[in-house]
């Protein structure tokens, strides 16, 4: 598919900021949802949480991309901020859908933006695209944010969803915290370390999601997950192996819980994801193995 003019939602942060990067420098037009005051047609003002968004500013769009939402890992989760996490990813997902839907000529893609956390808690088990949700506040807010979708997919608007697991980058997200601790010799394991992490390049994040907007026929869930994920003690280990530091250091588990609260469970919870859909789909990862994903970061 040919594109040329595409919205994105959260081009601020991590993936957001690269991907755009990648579409600009291929010619493509990106449309930036702000929600201050728009300093020109590049910009369009929408406000997540409220649910509103400046429909007329997608007129045009081929494409829309929403990878907004407020930072799981940003602060510990009080109830007011897990209202914030998911006001500002349901809320906005379902303005953005409603937005797509009026238009007269609406975009011919909407990819909208999903986490591993749909599955929950999977301990050794391998789970994929068709594995059900698992329970607790990540899978249920994932049911939530992806059924958001539903007036885009009911215009006949062609819509995918992207359940990333953690990206391999220095500019955020998990890998953001974790860089600075290994290379001051500062890095372990978080637990017994036997907990599957599921990564992605951030190279193979932006790729998939371009996959996702120019491959005709592409929708429903795709785990932007490499091929083969690894327990935090491996990860650990190559970190340590890539960045020539020490791994000596440990953090106990109930050190974690009480310092991260609820949040912990994400940290030293087991996610065994693999992304079949998307390798059924022709996707072919640069970075498929960790030492490689660490050493483009």
């Amino acid at each position: 598919m040919q594109l040329s003019r595409i919205a994105v939602a959260g081009a601020s942060g991590l993936i957001g900021s690269a991907l755009t990067r990648s579409l600009t420098a291929d010619g493509h037009e990106v449309v930036r949802l702000v929600r201050r005051e728009p300093r020109d047609e590049t910009e369009v003002r929408w406000d997540p949480e409220a649910g509103r968004v400046d429909t007329a500013g997608l007129a045009g769009c081929d494409a829309v991309v929403n990878l907004a939402g407020a930072g799981v890992g940003s602060r510990r989760w009080t109830d007011a901020y897990k209202k914030r996490i998911h006001d500002s990813r349901v809320n906005g997902t379902s303005a953005l859908a409603k937005a797509v839907a009026s238009l007269d000529k609406p975009p011919r893609v909407f990819v909208n933006g999903s986490a591993m956390g749909y599955y929950g808690e999977t301990g050794d088990r391998v789970v994929d695209e068709n594995s059900p949700a698992g329970q607790g506040f990540l899978p249920e807010l994932c049911v939530e944010w992806e059924g958001a979708a539903a007036p885009a997919q009911q215009a006949g608007v062609r819509t995918a969803f992207t359940r990333t697991g953690l990206v391999v980058g220095r500019g955020g997200g998990a890998w953001g915290k974790l860089f600075p601790l290994f290379q001051a010799g500062l890095g372990g394991r978080m637990g017994d370390g036997r907990q599957y992490w599921s990564f992605i390049a951030l190279h193979d994040e932006v790729a998939a999601i371009r996959h996702l907007l120019e491959t005709d026929g592409l929708s429903g869930p795709f785990n932007l997950t490499a091929p083969e994920p690894l327990t935090n003690r491996e990860i650990t280990e190559a970190m340590g192996r890539v960045l020539h530091r020490p791994t000596l250091f440990a953090v106990p588990a109930p050190v974690l819980r009480s310092v991260l609260g609820e949040m912990a469970g994400d940290v030293l919870g087991s996610a065994r994801v693999r992304p079949t859909r998307l390798l059924e789909s022709g996707f072919t990862f640069a970075f498929p193995d960790i030492e490689g994903a660490i050493r483009a970061a």
